[in-house]
């Protein structure tokens, strides 16, 4: 039986970044390649009422859809996988089936293909996937949206002026937005990597090394 995990709220904010202070940015500041990056803080609530916070950089959507071909504005999908990932077990973790429900899902999910097993199509690799989830939600953790008459007493409560929303997770849903450009960039980080694990790679317009462009011009023929 899994534990039930309550969802409050979803709240955002972004990762360090260097910052203008004064009219002009410190010297001694390097700004970051990701600075400000968004970061979604999901407020959750576990069985024994202990608050609990997951952190999601919106990178995290981007590789999810380049792994596993997740469309960019399939957030329900995305949100469903992110949140009951970390409750996917090891299977080389010696220790992953005494944790309550690792055994289920382990035996479950036994060899079904991951994001780096070479040679699988897409949706192959997405329904696998999914297929822990659902074990996990399963056998280990299940998050459910708290009550919203809950929700908003306890908003009221501590007199804070806001109505909250329906879903808790909706400001994750109306908000993101995922860039194709960045989502296809990191599908060919993704495939590089598949490659060389079934094989040596020979770089090519589509598989190639990061920071790399092969082009489509005759270079050869030029020289």
């Amino acid at each position: 039986m899994a534990e039930i995990w309550t969802l409050w709220d979803a709240e955002l904010g972004y990762s360090t970044t260097s910052l203008l202070q004064g009219g002009g940015e410190q010297p001694e500041q390097r700004p970051s390649h990701d600075g400000a990056e968004p970061m979604w803080g999901i407020s959750r609530v576990r069985p024994d009422g202990a608050p609990h916070i997951h952190i999601i950089p919106h990178s995290t959507f981007e590789w999810r859809c380049a792994e596993y071909g997740v469309p960019v504005d399939d957030m329900d999908t995305l949100l469903d996988i992110v949140l009951h990932e970390p409750w996917i077990p090891n299977p080389h973790d010696a220790l992953a089936t005494l944790r309550p429900g690792a055994a289920e899902v382990l035996q479950e999910t036994h060899s079904l293909p991951t994001c780096w097993t070479p040679g699988v199509p897409d949706a192959d690799r997405l329904a696998a996937h999914l297929a822990r989830i659902e074990s996990v939600k399963t056998h280990r953790v299940a998050m459910v949206p708290e009550n919203r008459m809950f929700r908003q007493g306890v908003v009221d409560f501590v007199g804070l002026n806001v109505t909250v929303p329906a879903d808790p997770l909706e400001p994750v849903k109306t908000l993101t937005r995922l860039d194709p450009a960045r989502v296809a960039a990191r599908r060919q980080t993704v495939d590089y990597y598949r490659a060389g694990r079934a094989g040596p790679v020979v770089p090519d317009f589509e598989i190639k090394p990061p920071n790399t462009f092969m082009g489509r011009k005759p270079w050869g023929a030029a020289a």
